[in-house]
């Protein structure tokens, strides 16, 4: 299967949705606003994957961030990516369950990688629950411990990637 990479267009906001929504609880999902906000915000560090017919498969998205670890207030407002910003985040990485099992989210995790490398990032961070700790494990990632997070109520772990 081929997959195209780039960046998501307005009109792709429903289909980005569908995606976020099957991929997390009502909870941890995004809403419509703040996904919108993702898309006009930082359209550079928000990669969809397409594929031929220019579908939405899956997407990464975060700002950059001057903090090692993820606060929940990046969740509710984005801010534009700062060129003096050391980290890259990642709160959201979804595939459609459609297209799962085809390495879609690590081919999305190392074109996120190659983007914050170019804007001189030294590190992507990010939090996840336990039962994804080992993907990120095998594309490279360190666990670093319970995050501070109350996100969703769940509980989070924090995971960073030197680039």
């Amino acid at each position: 299967m081929k997959i195209l990479f780039g960046s998501p267009k307005e009109y792709e906001l429903d289909s980005i949705m569908q995606i976020e929504n099957a991929g997390f609880s009502s909870d941890e999902a995004a809403t419509r606003e703040s996904m919108l906000s993702r898309i006009q915000t930082i359209p550079d560090t928000f990669i969809v994957a397409y594929n031929k017919q220019q579908e939405p498969l899956g997407y990464v998205v975060g700002p950059a961030s001057g903090e090692k670890y993820i606060s929940d207030e990046l969740f509710e407002h984005t801010q534009a990516n700062s060129g003096d910003d050391k980290y890259q985040t990642i709160l959201s990485l979804a595939v459609s369950p459609d297209y799962q099992g085809h390495g879609i989210a690590s081919k999305l995790l190392t074109q996120l990688a190659e983007v914050a490398r170019e804007q001189g990032r030294a590190y992507i961070t990010l939090t996840c629950l336990e039962k994804l700790i080992p993907f990120y494990e095998k594309n490279g990632y360190l666990l670093e411990g319970v995050a501070e997070s109350q996100h969703a109520n769940e509980v989070w772990y924090n995971m960073t990637y030197k680039l």
